[in-house]
This record gives C-alpha cells, structure tokens and sequence, in this order.
C-alpha cells in the first residue's frame, strides 16, 4: 500500500515539475492549412504571444492537405510531451465525421487543450441571383431545381457540410462545386462562377461592402456585431441552423495533463492581452477563452452533428 502510495506521489510530483519547467525548448504549432489563412494568421499572433510568455522559440509549420488531414495525422503521432500542438479548425471534426479511412482517430489519438476562438460565416450571393432574403434564395432554389450551384472549399470542407445542412432543412436543391480552397471558391463567387456559399466573415466582408457579393444572412445563431442588420439562418428560414467557425489547440493524446493545464492556462492569458482582443475583433473573431473540457465538448458535439449531415447527404469521404 505504501509502496502504491509513493508511486503516484513521485508521478504526480514528477507532472509538477514537468509542468513548472514546460517549455524549456522550442515548441511547434501546427496549421493543417497553407500560410496566408485565417488559421494561419491566428497561429502566427499566437505563437508570438506565447513565445514572449515562455521566452521559449514558438514556431509555426504549415502542414497542408488531405482536407487539413496531413497536419493532424502529424500531430497525432508526435511525441506526447506538449512540444508539438495543433490548431484545429472545423475541419478536423468534419474529417472524423465523413473520412472511414483515416491513419489516425482524432478523438483517440487528440487531447483537446484550449478553445482560442469563433467568428461567424454568412450565406452569400452573386448580385445577379435575384433574392435580398433567406427565404427569397430558397423560393428561387425550389422554383429552379437544379439550376442553383453553391461553391466550397472542397467537397469534404465543413463549408460544404454547412451548405448540406442547409438543404437539409430547407428543402432546396442545389448543386455543388468544389473548388480546391477558400481562395478559389471566393474568386468563383465573385466572377459569377457559383451562386451561393457560406463563407467567413472575415473572406466575405470586404466583398459585401464593394458589392461583389449579397450577404442574405449570418449562419450563426446569433447576429453579428459588425453587422446588426443582418438576420440569422434560424431567425429567418432555418430554425435551429448554427454554424460558427472554431480555432482550437489539440496535442497527442497521453500529452501530461500538468502541461495542459498550464498550456490552457498560457493561451488564456494571452486571449486577455487588450492588444490581442483588439486584433482578433479587427479580423471579425470572437475570442473563447475556456478550459480543455469546453474544447472537448464542442468537438464531440461537432462530429455527431456532421455525422448526421454526412449520412443524410450520403457523402462518403475516401
């Protein structure tokens, strides 16, 4: 008995002080997506931020492709000592969701460690579909079956598994394109290319006030401060519909829960710093500082919903 009790007395003591001297090398974030994205940005202030709190090296690898699968697979089999993170976005639960054929299981595999942020998307249009309202785009969808076409990222993106549960409740027919990224898409919603997208706020809102595009509706359960005006999906023609986009750090599964907790506690405390609300807030964030169980329930959450929307579409991800 005694014997046991020293065991988990020196285990615990030894979590303390990894904790106490965690980092004392060099630590990697990595972003499932190419430089230049939303992601990217988030993970680069951040790793700033925390290299000042640290005075430890944090360094940014962009990991890109396989629907941001690449990056997690990498982080997933990486030593579990909390020198190597992951920025997740919705995309990740999207792929645990749709993909049978995954190297890696995210919920096994991943440690949720700390929430960092939220900002909406909003339902556009082409200035030349002829609808201002939710319910104007789905009377003209369902008075033109076929003739609709909504653009994505790619077709296992969480946009896509948005625009899906759209249809889903509404009823509409519409017909996908993917592109390959946000990039492509927002360029084919511009030309004309495509019809409708859900898109961020933050690729969306310089296009909606030059014009370039028709914002109809936020996909978030509530409005949007930056713009008031604007009606929810579930306030106008889809009840229930809640669609964010989430920013997220994960480390390997098995990572000490002593550095979690104070990894968690790191990125709490940088979401604090006023120039960092300032910023996030300019790029249309919401910042959502909380612990790792917070960041656990919302993933779990996440997988069931798009599982759902997955089955009902019949979309099967190889």
């Amino acid at each position: 008995m005694r014997r046991a009790l020293l065991t988990i007395f020196l285990a615990f003591l030894s979590a303390s002080v990894l904790a106490q001297s965690y980092p004392s090398r060099p630590v990697r974030i990595v972003v499932a997506f190419p430089p230049g994205g939303s992601a990217d940005v988030l993970a680069r202030l951040m790793a700033v931020k925390l290299s000042e709190l640290w005075t430890q090296p944090v360094v940014i690898e962009n990991k890109p492709g396989a629907s941001a699968n690449i990056g997690a697979d990498h982080v997933a089999k990486s030593p579990p000592d909390g020198y190597t993170l992951l920025l997740a976005t919705p995309a990740l639960a999207v792929s645990a969701a749709a993909f049978s054929n995954l190297t890696y299981d995210a919920q096994r595999d991943l440690a949720p460690v700390a929430m960092v942020s939220v900002f909406a998307n909003v339902l556009v249009v082409h200035p030349s579909v002829p609808a201002a309202t939710p319910q104007e785009l789905i009377r003209y969808a369902k008075a033109n079956p076929g003739k609709l076409s909504y653009a994505s990222a790619g077709s296992t993106s969480a946009i896509r598994f948005a625009f899906e549960h759209f249809k889903q409740i509404t009823g509409i027919d519409a017909v996908h394109i993917p592109y390959k990224g946000s990039a492509p898409s927002t360029q084919a919603m511009i030309s004309g290319e495509s019809h409708t997208m859900m898109m961020t706020l933050v690729d969306a809102l310089p296009h909606i006030k030059n014009g370039r595009l028709r914002a109809l509706a936020a996909t978030t359960a509530s409005r949007i401060a930056v713009l008031p005006e604007l009606p929810t999906l579930s306030e106008t023609a889809a009840p229930g519909f809640d669609y964010i986009t989430w920013h997220g750090f994960f480390a390997p599964a098995g990572t000490p829960a002593a550095v979690i907790e104070k990894i968690n506690r790191d990125v709490n405390s940088v979401l604090g710093q006023a120039d960092v609300k300032e910023r996030l807030t300019t790029m249309g964030m919401d910042i959502r500082p909380g612990t790792p169980a917070d960041l656990g329930s919302l993933f779990r959450e996440e997988i069931s919903k798009w599982k759902e929307v997955a089955r009902v579409a019949n979309i099967k991800a190889e």
